[in-house]
């Protein structure tokens, strides 16, 4: 009896960061592409793994802007060049333009109450607004109460992780649905916590109220799975998303484009089972031609 599986696009995981891991792992991966949220500025822009396989796809955002002394500039992880501190309107014009010149696909801007200083509303608007002139999208890492909202009104384009500090309200959830995307990140907290219940019942509202979801794991915080994390999907399928909505939020790359990678998963409709996923490679492309004829 012949097995069903699905050929579809290769998996965008939203939140990595390539200077904390081994990339080898992650060329090899069933993953297409990957946004690396915080780093060098000479972030490759493709990785090649296996010959006959296209090669996985990077976006990135260069290093995380913050106040002076905020996060993550005390990190031991953070090498300075992944770190600028912005003082004023003025450095925060100056960097953006920088950063954009330097190829940036996006903004990863620090908003963490927790871990020391936080920008003002204006200076945190100013830095929005001057990426957005430049075309460049903002991600913002939100951490503490109120932060998310702030990153909100400031008319951030993503937050790096769903929020986790608070259980926002109705209201404060319609908004972020209308106005921002979610990056998931559900999995860097450990399954029993507050953080990762608090986050997945806010995704789970976030998911009701309409809001848009990316599936991401930050990849490189801990020893999370280079590649495809099952945890993730499970914890995003704990907060109510169907396959359907699951597959939307892996970004999965055009199937009909030749430079995309391409992942085979066992079963079909809503019964694929992701921890079969693997990458189509020549051979196994012959192997399921001589199968499915």
């Amino acid at each position: 009896m012949t097995r069903a599986f699905a050929i579809l696009g290769a998996p965008t995981d939203a939140h990595v960061h390539l200077g904390l891991v081994d990339r080898d792992p992650v060329a090899h991966s069933v993953l297409g592409r990957v946004v690396d949220l915080g780093g060098s500025l000479s972030a490759p822009r493709l990785i090649h793994g296996d010959a006959g396989i296209p090669p996985l796809r990077v976006e990135f955002a260069g290093p995380f802007l913050t106040p002076v002394g905020g996060y993550p500039s005390d990190r031991d992880w953070a090498d300075p060049s992944w770190v600028r501190e912005i003082p004023d309107a003025a450095e925060a014009g100056r960097v953006v333009d920088e950063l954009a010149d330097a190829g940036v696909t996006l903004v990863k801007i620090a908003s963490n109450a927790v871990a020391g200083p936080t920008f003002t509303a204006e200076l945190l608007a100013a830095i929005v607004t001057r990426a957005d002139a430049r075309g460049l999208p903002t991600v913002v890492h939100v951490e503490g109460p109120g932060e998310a909202g702030r990153a909100l009104e400031a008319g951030a384009t993503y937050l790096a992780h769903a929020p986790f500090s608070e259980l926002l309200s109705a209201d404060e959830i319609a908004e972020h649905a209308a106005r921002v995307t979610w990056i998931s990140t559900l999995a860097i907290h450990p399954a029993a916590s507050t953080e990762r219940g608090v986050a997945v019942e806010n995704v789970t509202a976030f998911r009701a109220a309409g809001g848009r979801l990316r599936y991401g794991t930050d990849m490189g915080n801990g020893p999370t799975p280079l590649g495809l994390n099952l945890d993730e999907l499970d914890a995003l399928r704990d907060a109510g998303l169907t396959t359907p909505e699951l597959l939307e939020a892996l970004d999965l790359a055009d199937i009909h484009d030749p430079a995309s990678r391409l992942m085979v998963v066992d079963g079909e409709g809503d019964d694929l089972d992701f921890a079969s996923a693997r990458l189509l490679t020549p051979i196994l492309r012959e192997e399921l031609d001589v199968r499915s004829s």
